[in-house]
């Protein structure tokens, strides 16, 4: 879909849109139409009890020129997020509806450049479909809307909207990699996916297996060898700083299918595991926004990528694994395989770059959906102020956290009589002893935070900014923390 900034309203066919804040249908709201037209207008929100609440819209149909045209009212609320969500209520209402181009005048608004392109950006985002395998989708399933035209908005519009539409392409990307079926992406095909972002200046290195052999990376190596697909370490870096910053590390756990190994899922609802690599998904779209718009910090984005599945030679449950840090690991259940996949990571990364600063993102426990549901990641972290950073960034973000606890008696839980450490505790606290378990992997004087995001990377139903599936959770917050926190 094009997004672009006019000055005045073009020629020809459209659908027009006029936002809309809470409160008295004003004149100066309705830019444009005489007064007949305004009067219609306010007859019909009166009768609709249309009343600008955020999100809400206003369809009718108005004369202009002789000829009719579908204008919509939409409601802004206060705030850049309200018209952000604005954006994505106009795409979801006419993304199908057979209009072509939308026109957004907001002549009458008297918001800002940054406001203005807040509201194309959630347009942008809620456009975003998968539809790349459905072939008989009837016409009126379609999408037909391709072009959304911003008219009113000040100078500085354009420079804000550079910024969004960078991040958008990032979310985009996440969302493809996540919505792929697993015989699409799986390790050697992901890395494939993403090597365009050398495009954007990003170094892309990838470790095989007897790389990662080498290094001692038994405990992601035990997830995949039950797999005929091999995994791969994908490394990605973006030093937007000249050399003179040190870096900050996302690591991102992607399992590009689980069907739990020989502690094998249930039936019902494992199709759903292809989104098992949510959090790298997240990692490599945060690589791509933070390029995308030139960020001044220097990042490092480290994604575990493996397939988890149970052939004759995949691991068994009581089997011993020694990570990379040459801590030992007794398998308790083969369906706990994210975190022997970050662990592993998250040693390679302190060892290889030094941060001082990491963030990993899983979509790591069911516990997780149980105790947030789909409304907030669970966040846990060895630092107050990191943990105060990344929930001021998922404030203004949208991609919301809540913090989640940590402690020895929790850590108890996973002592293992024969190994290090097990990889799992007993059911009682199953998210909070999987954090538990990468915390053991961090080294003295590194800030870290623990998002399990389980909950947040696939939507059941069509969100503000985002359709039913894919979601792209993640990439908005891991911006936000850069730009907030690192970039000089």
């Amino acid at each position: 879909m094009l997004v672009r900034f006019a000055a005045a309203r073009p020629d020809g066919a459209y659908a027009l849109a006029l936002p809309v804040p809470p409160g008295a249908l004003s004149a100066e709201h309705l830019p444009g139409l005489g007064d007949a037209g305004q009067t219609i207008v306010r007859q019909s929100a009166e009768l609709a009890r249309f009343e600008g609440e955020p999100g809400a819209i206003l369809e009718l149909f108005v004369a202009e020129e002789g000829d009719a045209r579908r204008l919509l009212l939409v409601g802004t609320g206060t705030g850049t997020d309200a018209y952000e969500r604005a954006g994505g209520a106009l795409t979801a209402r006419l993304l199908t509806s057979g209009e072509t181009r939308l026109v957004v005048d907001l002549s009458g608004a008297g918001v800002s450049g940054e406001v203005a392109a807040r509201l194309a950006s959630g347009a942008l985002l809620r456009g975003w479909r998968h539809d790349v395998y459905r072939t008989k989708l009837p016409a009126k399933s379609r999408p037909s809307l391709t072009e959304i035209v911003i008219v009113g908005a000040d100078d500085s519009a354009a420079a804000a909207w550079e910024r969004l539409e960078a991040i958008a392409a990032g979310v985009s990307l996440t969302r493809e990699l996540v919505a792929e079926p697993a015989n699409v992406i799986y390790p050697e095909s992901f890395v494939e996916r993403v090597r365009h972002l050398t495009d954007l200046g990003i170094e892309v290195e990838t470790l095989d297996e007897a790389a990662m052999r080498e290094a001692g990376m038994g405990a992601l190596l035990g997830v995949s060898q039950g797999s005929l697909r091999e995994a791969r370490l994908l490394v990605l870096r973006w030093d937007g700083t000249g050399g003179t910053q040190d870096p900050i590390a996302f690591v991102g756990k992607g399992v590009t299918f689980d069907s739990g190994g020989i502690s094998i899922k249930p039936a019902g609802g494992m199709e759903d595991m292809k989104w098992d690599m949510g959090g790298a998904g997240a990692v490599v779209g945060a690589m791509k926004a933070l390029a995308g718009r030139k960020a001044k910090a220097h990042v490092i984005g480290v994604c575990g990528l493996v397939e988890n599945m149970p052939d004759g030679n995949a691991q068994r449950p009581g089997d011993v694994v020694t990570s990379m840090s040459g801590q030992t690991i007794e398998v308790i259940n083969t369906d706990a395989e994210g975190r022997l996949v970050l662990c592993d990571a998250l040693t390679w990364v302190q060892r290889r770059y030094n941060p001082k600063t990491i963030v990993d993102l899983a979509t790591l426990t069911g516990a997780m959906i149980i105790a947030l549901g789909h409304e907030h990641g669970g966040m846990f972290s060895n630092s107050d102020e990191l943990a105060e950073q990344l929930l001021a960034a998922g404030k203004s973000s949208g991609d919301l956290l809540w913090r989640m606890p940590l402690g020895d008696a929790y850590d108890k839980l996973i002592e293992s009589p024969i190994a290090d450490m097990k990889n799992v505790g007993s059911r009682e606290a199953g998210s909070i002893t999987a954090a538990q378990f990468l915390l053991r992997f961090i080294e003295e004087g590194v800030r870290w935070a623990h998002l399990d995001i389980a909950g947040m990377v696939w939507a059941g139903k069509p969100g503000p900014l985002w359709d039913k599936g894919a979601t792209g959770y993640g990439v908005r917050l891991l911006d936000r923390f850069v730009a907030d926190n690192f970039e000089q």
